[in-house]
């Protein structure tokens, strides 16, 4: 092969390699529709009962769909188990049958599972369904029509209302979204007692944003000695009739007033606001804590997008989430800097970011 042979071949390569990639991010949606699709059929929960691997033929039984159905069940199967839903094991069976491939969960399905008997288990689930939920979903295709609208969120332009009025006035996504975020909050249960020194000396905490009480009712379980209040919109938190003695639900507006503690908690609650608005509810802390001493503090739980630093496909998940906030919200997704520079300005004199918990940081801001 000569010289231009050779050139014309790595061309042709590099055209290819770009082909593919422009197919792969193109059809995506495939992949999220598909996941979707394994959800709706209940296939990770019918693969944990099973309580061992299990055959394409014996998923095509307990799915209880047609037989012919069976080769595009594998077919979908296959591209899950690519992107790692799943898992495909040899069986070996008795040799007049030969070798069977089984699938089984990974770390992935088994957080997407409606059913299970260990409780400890964190359940990713309802974020999953609330993703696909066409009322999230449909937005997305409004993404070019809002850059040349006037509408503050894409959100608005494709449902005509801002996100917290259309859940304000739906109560079916409204429960949703709540249980959405209710999941994503047990996540914390893995990580609290790598955090016991952030909450030490801390007796009264309000979690604002706090929805329906999961991070308020994991932190009483490791710190039991602290009174927790959660601070939410009065319509998600009228209802809520579990107060007990270290813990209370108070309805109100974060941008008016927060209830005075010695601490005041935030669980992916900035990310959902504008700059502008952040500054204002930091303001709103810095009052909250004023009567606490030293250890009054504001605790945020956020994304911190860090490119130099972290894997590029956990950057590129931070920067996926950085644009549903565009879609859904005003706010955004933001780098330590971004933080810094809102904490100064609020009023605040010093930070620190103690632990990574996934996707997300820890970070403590102080008077």
């Amino acid at each position: 092969m000569d010289l231009n042979q050779s050139c014309q071949r790595e061309l042709a390569n590099e055209v290819f390699e770009a082909q593919a990639h422009i197919y792969k991010h193109a059809f995506s949606y495939a992949t999220s529709m598909s996941l979707g699709c394994a959800l709706q059929l209940g296939i990770p929960d019918i693969i944990h009962n099973h309580g061992k691997p299990i055959t394409i033929q014996q998923l095509v039984s307990e799915l209880n769909i047609p037989i012919d159905k069976t080769l595009h069940l594998q077919r979908l199967m296959r591209l899950l188990t690519h992107s790692k839903f799943f898992t495909l094991t040899q069986l070996h069976a008795r040799e007049d049958e030969g070798a069977k491939e089984g699938y089984v969960l990974t770390a992935s399905s088994k957080l997407l599972l409606k059913n299970t008997s260990d409780q400890n288990q964190p359940n990713l689930l309802p974020f999953a369904n609330l993703i696909l939920d066409p009322v999230i979903a449909t937005p997305w295709r409004f993404l070019g029509k809002w850059f040349n609208g006037s509408e503050s969120t894409v959100f608005e332009t494709a449902h005509g209302t801002p996100l917290w009025e259309f859940a304000n006035k739906n109560p079916r996504f409204s429960s949703n979204f709540n249980d959405a975020m209710a999941s994503d909050s047990r996540m914390m249960s893995l990580v609290m007692k790598d955090c016991r020194e952030i909450f030490e000396g801390v007796e009264t905490l309000v979690d604002v944003g706090g929805g329906t009480g999961v991070n308020a009712k994991i932190l009483l379980e490791t710190f039991p000695h602290m009174t927790c209040t959660v601070f939410d919109l009065p319509h998600v938190v009228d209802d809520m009739i579990e107060e007990t003695r270290n813990l209370k639900y108070v309805g109100g507006d974060m941008f008016s007033s927060i209830p005075r503690a010695d601490a005041i908690f935030f669980k992916n609650v900035l990310h959902d606001w504008s700059d502008d608005d952040v500054l204002k509810i930091l303001k709103q802390c810095r009052e909250a804590i004023q009567f606490a001493g030293d250890v009054g503090k504001v605790i945020i739980i956020d994304m911190v997008v860090d490119e130099k630093h972290e894997r590029h496909d956990i950057t590129e998940t931070k920067m996926v989430f950085d644009i549903l906030m565009m879609v859904l919200v005003t706010g955004r997704e933001r780098t330590e800097v971004e933080f810094e520079k809102l904490f100064l300005e609020a009023g605040f004199s010093r930070y620190k970011i103690t632990a990574n918990l996934g996707l997300r940081s820890v970070m403590e801001v102080f008077p």
